[in-house]
């Protein structure tokens, strides 16, 4: 079983855009779960949108993770993260970010958070060769 741990920071999140905030799926946000998505072959899927088309820049990071079903804490260990994302000029026009690498420190960055966020949760530092 995987999931995607997503975090995005924009222009207009809780820090304006100084920050990454928890990208939790809308139906679960009161959830008590990192994952946005998760199960057998979980699939990312995000459409950012505002109801007014105003100047932003918007920046995801997404972590294909696992949670081992045989420990007795529950438990984050990621495998894999990418960063995407999109900006919106003053005229409208929007120009999409290329997809790229993140690496273990990417991740770290992120712990901090993900400990406040979710207290019941363990949550490893990504390790190169982490296989599930």
């Amino acid at each position: 079983m995987f999931g995607w741990v997503q975090f995005v920071r924009s222009t207009d999140n809780t820090t304006g855009g100084a920050g990454f905030d928890m990208d939790p799926f809308i139906l679960f946000e009161d959830a008590p779960s990192p994952y946005a998505f998760f199960g057998h072959n979980p699939t990312l899927f995000d459409a950012p949108s505002r109801a007014e088309r105003r100047p932003m820049a918007w920046l995801a990071h997404s972590f294909l993770a696992h949670t081992p079903l045989d420990r007795e804490q529950r438990c984050v260990l990621p495998l894999a993260g990418f960063s995407w994302g999109f900006d919106i000029d003053a005229a409208g026009d929007i120009t999409v970010r290329p997809a790229a690498a993140l690496a273990a420190a990417d991740w770290d960055e992120h712990l901090p958070h993900l400990g406040n966020s979710h207290p019941a949760w363990e949550f490893d530092k990504w390790q190169a060769d982490d296989r599930p």
